[in-house]
């Protein structure tokens, strides 16, 4: 499978606004329900609906038997009353006459259980007899469908996800590893099998990762880290091998409408930059936790956006009120949903899109937030703010459709380090790759600016910043293409356990942090790891943070320390260091810093570029810029608090939701969860 591509930017739908609607289930209703259900949409604003997501079972009773009858009327009914359809090929849960035909359709668990029909995301990825219909099934939808007037986009499958570990993944998998590496000794090699008498003498003998073989107590505790980052990388190209199978059976009857699946966000599992390039154009479901930080959300978005060399993408997914899939559900509070859905506006969607339209009536999903209620009634808050909602968007028309995010700075978002670090013995199991990634995404976006999260692969010539946390791998010319940022004048932050591995999960047999270590102008022979209450204070000039879990002894080579540490033996040695590379700089900071400690030290770095933003004295307001095709830039505030925050312009605006004019330095009201979107004049 190839890496993204730098300016891989794909196709989106042709729409003249925001497609508003979501998930629509109509067979799970009698046909005179349809009839409230249009009418219900027009007084929404709904024109979008993605249909036939978990319709196999309906579409295809039997093996040899296909109805598109109830298909053939939903899209009917949608073109005659002006909508339009995100197709769904269906194939993402199994009808139980497959499962019970074809018992090898059935995943193997981690624990080596077959299991049997039930659930969703079911199917093992390497069985014909699942390829075979899905695909079938994805060809003569397109076959029935191609030029259908509803038809907007294609969506196949839903929400990918989950490993096997069957014998038939276990063969493919060592296919896999052949045309990987070619040859035994470069596996042994690869994967250090030298240790623990591992060393293979016939592909026959490599067995998938599982409880039964290389772990102990669940998937993040293995014995060979080569192993498992391998079978993350199996699963995500044998996921997407179904994904392709699907799309040229449509592509063989549609060649033109644009062809998507819907992501997750930071799904550990499935290594989204390897599925970037086939995808015509990205979308993503969204479902943070209520209490989540505004910038989590911000950070998927981004990441979604970076998928696509920073085209818009799709929200595909999001409740309207409450999900129902976790221990406690809490309802989106008034004015909630209108600024969840602005901001991913504001990161770069150009859909706005809901699970789920009507809501069900029985199975696990029956309590999860929709639209319509079980009553099917207009008069609910929710509908309301549905509905007003719908009316913005209609207003905001097509001004932010196509527009782009300009960007200076970027972070480095990486799955291989994400599996190689949290698969790793040593030296902590409390520092989550997420969770410092998130920090360090937070303070850049809290403090104003504008940030693109992108694959190693990505050019980085366009950035003033780059940040790098917790790089654990690095590949190829990465350390050859950041120390090129800091030659011109940009400036690189890497943080601890970072420059570790190779691309196998090798420690390098060099002083840490490996390949950095130019860059970055330190050596780090020793690391200390403490649990979370264990605090070491560190001095940032006037600031004193805490730093918690990993402690790294650092040796100047070069740098010059910015922070220091302030207890135990290795008190007033660097925490923080900086390393002057050519016209620019090298940050290191070799401990998990504290909020204030992170934000301290990414407004350092973003000063210097003259790239901390106006309003980053109001924590609660958020920024976002994009610019149209047109060049138009268009400015978003979004106020987090449930208190109004009252602003200085900074610049003369007009307010594309309410057509007020702005008068630079006059005063600019937000309200509680205000959002206002401006085109700077």
């Amino acid at each position: 499978m190839t890496a993204p591509r730098p300016g891989d930017d794909g196709r989106l739908p042709h729409t003249d606004g925001i497609p508003y609607g979501g998930d629509y289930n109509p067979e799970q209703w009698p046909e005179e329900v349809w009839d409230e259900d249009h009418r219900l949409f027009a007084r929404a604003g709904i024109d979008t609906l993605t249909v036939g997501v978990f319709s196999w079972s309906l579409i295809q009773p039997a093996e040899d038997t296909y109805d598109f009858t109830v298909l053939d009327r939903v899209l009917d009914r949608a073109a005659a009353e002006g909508r339009r359809v995100c197709l769904a090929t269906g194939t993402a849960a199994l009808p139980p006459w497959l499962a019970k035909r074809h018992p090898e359709v059935n995943r193997t668990d981690f624990e080596g259980r077959r299991h049997r029909y039930g659930q969703r995301h079911n199917f093992c990825p390497s069985s014909p007899a699942y390829r075979r219909p899905a695909t079938a099934l994805a060809g003569r939808l397109a076959e029935r469908h191609a030029g259908h007037p509803a038809l907007l986009a294609w969506h196949v499958n839903n929400e990918y996800g989950g490993a096997c570990y069957c014998d038939l993944c276990a063969e493919a998998f060592r296919t896999w590893l052949r045309e990987r590496h070619g040859t035994l000794d470069a596996l042994n090699d690869a994967w250090w099998t030298t240790f623990w008498s591992h060393r293979y003498t016939d592909w026959d003998q490599v067995e998938p990762p599982s409880a039964l073989t290389e772990h102990w107590r669940g998937p993040d505790h293995t014995a060979f880290q080569g192993l498992t980052l391998d079978y993350h990388r199996f699963t995500t190209d044998a996921l997407l091998g179904c994904f392709l199978a699907e799309k040229e059976a449509i592509r063989a009857h549609d060649p033109d409408t644009p062809v998507t699946t819907n992501f997750m966000g930071m799904f550990r599992p499935l290594d989204y930059h390897r599925w970037a390039p086939h995808l015509d154009f990205a979308s993503w479901d969204s479902y943070p936790p209520l209490d989540a930080p505004p910038t989590a959300p911000a950070l998927a978005h981004d990441l979604t956006r970076g998928l696509k060399g920073g085209a818009p993408f799709w929200l595909m997914e999001q409740t309207p009120s409450t999900t129902a899939c976790r221990d406690v559900n809490p309802l989106r509070r008034p004015g909630e949903l209108r600024l969840a859905t602005l901001q991913a506006v504001a990161h770069g969607a150009d859909a706005a899109l809901y699970f789920q339209m009507r809501a069900s009536r029985g199975a696990c999903e029956k309590y999860h937030g929709a639209v319509i209620g079980h009553a099917g009634r207009a008069d609910t808050r929710v509908f309301r703010e549905v509905a007003e909602l719908g009316e913005e968007l209609r207003t905001l028309g097509g001004a932010t459709l196509g527009a782009r995010t300009p960007a200076r700075t970027a972070l480095l978002f990486d799955w291989d380090s994400w599996w190689a670090l949290e698969t790793s013995d040593g030296p902590s199991r409390l520092v989550r790759y997420q969770d410092t990634v998130h920090a360090y995404y937070r303070a850049a976006r809290e403090a104003g600016a504008d940030v693109d999260v992108v694959p190693v692969t990505a050019d980085l010539t366009p950035y003033a910043v780059v940040l790098a946390p917790v790089l654990h791998m690095v590949k190829d010319d990465l350390p050859a293409r950041l120390e090129a940022v800091a030659a011109r004048g940009g400036t690189v932050l890497a943080t601890f356990l970072s420059g570790r591995v190779d691309e196998h999960g090798r420690a390098f047999p060099t002083d840490v942090p490996g390949p950095l270590a130019p860059l970055t102008g330190i050596r780090i022979d020793e690391w200390d790891a403490r649990r979370e209450e264990v605090v070491n204070p560190v001095r940032l000039g006037g600031l004193t943070a805490d730093a918690r879990l990993v402690f790294e002894l650092v040796q100047p080579r070069g740098a010059e320390p910015v922070g220091t540490y302030g207890a135990d033996f290795y008190a007033g040695t660097p925490a923080v260091t900086r390393h002057r590379v050519g016209e620019g700089e090298a940050w290191y900071v070799a401990t998990a810093l504290d909020r204030p400690g992170v934000d301290h030290v990414v407004r350092r770095v973003l000063a210097r570029h003259d790239l901390v933003g106006p309003y980053a004295g109001h924590r609660t307001v958020e920024t976002a810029t994009r610019v149209a095709p047109d060049g138009t830039r268009l400015l978003f505030l979004l106020n987090h608090a449930s208190e109004p925050v009252r602003l200085t312009a900074h610049a003369t605006a007009t307010d594309l939701l309410t057509g007020e004019h702005v008068e630079r330095d006059g005063p600019l009201t937000l309200g509680p969860l205000g959002v206002t979107v401006l085109r700077l004049q």
